[in-house]
């Protein structure tokens, strides 16, 4: 059976957020790295929508089959071997609470870490403003941290590792804060 290719770029968040799951999941894939100006031809094929990551898996359907969300690709990852129980699959609530929180951040903590991130490098004068929309959030994860070791519980998830790229890109705008 083929090898899953996995077309990435190094520091996005989203493409950083696949590689982790995969490598959480201990799957063997192909790794792609992509240049932004010289897409791939085989990945535009796969998934017309361009941007990474993109997971082909060439089960020998035609067409193959293409995962193109991140979380999608982590779920796919951990389906497919969970060693370290990141799915909590012994706790039914565990799964749809975890990509809630994920949704959350997705949505909501993006946008302001996005409006952050561009008050910073364009040197607005709401960049205090725009920090303090994301401490919103990271302020729900030190609340859930005072209760547990980790997000979810005493035991790693899903959550913990799909945030992680987010906060690396929190932590990186203003280092000296």
């Amino acid at each position: 059976m083929p090898v899953p290719i996995l077309y990435s770029l190094r520091n996005c968040p989203y493409a950083m957020r696949a590689r982790i799951g995969i490598h959480k999941a201990q799957l063997q894939i192909d790794l792609r790295e992509v240049n932004l100006k010289q897409k791939p031809v085989e990945m535009l094929a796969a998934s017309a929508k361009g941007t990474v990551p993109i997971l082909v898996l060439d089960n020998e359907q035609q067409p193959p089959t293409v995962i193109d969300e991140s979380l999608d690709v982590m779920l796919w990852a951990l389906t497919n071997n969970d060693p370290d129980n990141l799915l909590h699959s012994h706790d039914k609530s565990a799964l749809p609470s975890m990509v809630k929180l994920i949704a959350q951040f997705d949505n909501e903590f993006k946008t302001c870490l996005n409006a952050y991130k561009a008050a910073k490098r364009y040197r607005e004068d709401n960049v205090i403003e725009c920090r303090q929309a994301c401490e919103v959030f990271i302020q729900e994860l030190e609340n859930r941290l005072i209760e547990s070791s980790f997000l979810m519980s005493a035991q790693e998830s899903l959550a913990d590792i799909a945030l992680v790229p987010f906060i690396r890109q929190f932590a990186k705008v203003e280092r000296q804060w």
